[in-house]
């Protein structure tokens, strides 16, 4: 079992300088991978992303590489003035037609690549893709191991309220082979404090009691309940992705939880699910995270 939310990261030289690659993850239905690197770099971006893809199923996972100048060391940048002259007739035009000025920010420049950091362009494509490989693959097994240790933290956490779910079910199976008997006793009290009393054994009592006991007998939605809690404990075990599978389980728990709640006719066994159901809306938000 792992979890979708990680971090790695890796290291490696470059020429005078540094690639640095950081990975992270957060948790999200399908897999999405999101690759920054600089626009010198943007020819890697499709063997960086097959990369992640094939260890990852499921969450939006970022991955970042960067150029870190040598200690001491200061990038030198360099002026694309085709770009800046392109630009600066636009803008002109632009105030033109609006009638003020517009402002333009180094952010802008840099995003543009109108001014850009030379060493980035002046290292050749294939000694950068000769080390960003390996950093790349580094980060990525630093990723999926902590997602893994966070995974096997979750995993007991979920095995935990899932032996808390079953310590429900006892308690409401044991409230729930009362609840007829509860109803007669009830039923005969009513009836004699308005005069009319009948014997246990009338044939009329029976019937009532009997068509109750019917309407909320709740042991087919316990012994599915106990077959879903099964599952969840074996899948839990499993070494694939089971996100997806765990959270299914989750809504057929939820729908054992509520038949039973609505079957109840008891103050106390309706209390004992809505319990229940709290308990599981915790491990619901856990299943969540979970690839």
């Amino acid at each position: 079992m792992n979890s979708m939310t990680g971090f790695g990261a890796a290291t490696a030289p470059l020429g005078g300088s540094s690639i640095r690659v950081e990975i992270s993850g957060v948790n999200r239905k399908q897999a999405e991978i999101a690759v920054a690197l600089p626009r010198a770099w943007a020819a890697l971006e499709t063997s960086i992303r097959d990369t992640v893809t094939a260890a990852v199923s499921r969450g939006r996972v970022n991955v970042s590489l960067s150029l870190q100048q040598a200690p001491g060391g200061s990038g030198s940048l360099t002026l694309n003035r085709d770009k800046l002259t392109a630009l600066t007739n636009t803008l002109a035009e632009a105030e033109s037609s609006l009638g003020r000025s517009i402002e333009t920010s180094l952010d802008a420049l840099l995003r543009l690549g109108i001014i850009t950091e030379e060493t980035e362009t002046d290292i050749p494509l294939e000694e950068v893709q000769t080390a960003a490989d390996p950093a790349v693959r580094e980060a990525l097994q630093a990723f999926i191991a902590l997602r893994a240790q966070e995974g096997a933290n979750m995993k007991r956490d979920l095995l935990g309220r899932i032996g808390t779910l079953r310590q429900f079910r006892c308690q409401l199976m044991e409230r729930a082979a009362g609840v007829a008997a509860r109803h007669k006793d009830v039923l005969l009290k009513r009836l004699a404090e308005a005069g009319l009393p009948l014997p246990a054994d009338d044939e009329r009592i029976i019937k009532e009691i009997a068509l109750f006991a019917d309407r909320c007998d709740v042991s087919e939605e316990m012994t599915r309940l106990e077959s879903h809690l099964n599952q969840f404990e074996a899948i839990c075990d499993k070494a694939e992705p089971v996100g997806r599978t765990l959270d299914f389980l989750c809504q057929e728990i939820f729908r054992e939880l509520n038949t039973t709640g609505s079957k109840a006719n008891d103050a106390e066994l309706a209390q004992l699910v809505v319990n229940a159901k709290t308990e599981l809306e915790k491990i619901r938000e856990q299943v969540q995270n979970i690839e």
